[in-house]
C-alpha cells in the first residue's frame, strides 16, 4: 500500500517533510522558495489548508498543517505537489539567471512526466505537547543548523519570526 499521502486522523495536525527529487539544491534562489510561499497560501486561501508552521531549505521544506473540516490533507498535499512541481520547472525553464538549467531539467523531466518532489512526505501526527514543541523547534533551527543564520526568526523563508512575534511572509495560526 502506498504511504505517501496517508494523514490517518482527519482532524490531526500533523508535521511534513517532503524532499526535492534527489534532495537536489533548488531552493537556492529566492523566486523558487516564492513559488512554495504563493501555493501555501493559496491552498490556505482555497483549499483548506490551516498552517502552524513553516519551513523552507536549500532542498526540502517543512511544515505543521491540518485540514479544515471538509478537506482532506492528502488531497490539499496532492495537489499542492503536483502544483508546485510544474510551476517550478516553468520557473528554472523561464529564468534567464539559471546556470544550471539544462542539468536540472534533465533531473526533473522524465519520459513519465514531471518527477520534482519525491515521494513521500513522512506524515507525523503531533499528538501532544512535547512532541509539538519538539518539531517546532527541529523545523525553526534547521536554517540555524545548517549555517543559513545566526537565529532562526533571521531566515525569511520559515515561521520562526512570527513565534518570535514578528510578522512572517504567511498567515499562520500559532499553536
Amino acid at each position: 500500500m502506498n504511504r505517501n499521502y496517508k494523514f490517518y486522523n482527519p482532524e490531526g495536525i500533523y508535521f511534513v517533510s517532503f524532499a526535492v527529487k534527489e534532495w537536489i539544491d533548488i531552493f537556492t534562489r529566492n523566486e523558487y522558495k516564492d513559488v512554495i510561499v504563493d501555493s501555501l497560501t493559496f491552498c490556505q486561501k482555497d483549499k483548506g489548508l490551516e498552517l502552524f508552521a513553516w519551513c523552507i531549505m536549500t532542498n526540502h521544506v517543512h511544515l505543521i498543517i491540518r485540514a479544515k473540516k471538509g478537506y482532506a490533507l492528502q488531497d490539499i498535499m496532492r495537489d499542492f505537489k503536483k502544483f508546485t512541481s510544474k510551476k517550478i520547472i516553468t520557473a528554472i525553464k523561464e529564468n534567464l539567471q539559471e546556470s544550471r538549467k539544462k542539468w536540472l531539467l534533465e533531473k526533473f523531466l522524465t519520459k513519465e512526466g514531471i518527477h520534482f518532489w519525491a515521494t513521500d512526505n513522512h506524515p507525523i501526527e503531533l499528538w501532544n505537547n512535547s512532541v509539538i514543541n519538539q518539531k517546532l523547534d527541529y523545523l525553526h533551527n534547521n536554517p540555524v543548523e545548517e549555517g543559513l543564520v545566526f537565529r532562526a526568526e533571521q531566515y525569511v523563508y520559515s515561521s520562526a519570526v512570527d513565534y518570535a512575534g514578528g510578522k512572517g511572509l504567511l498567515d499562520i495560526m500559532l499553536i
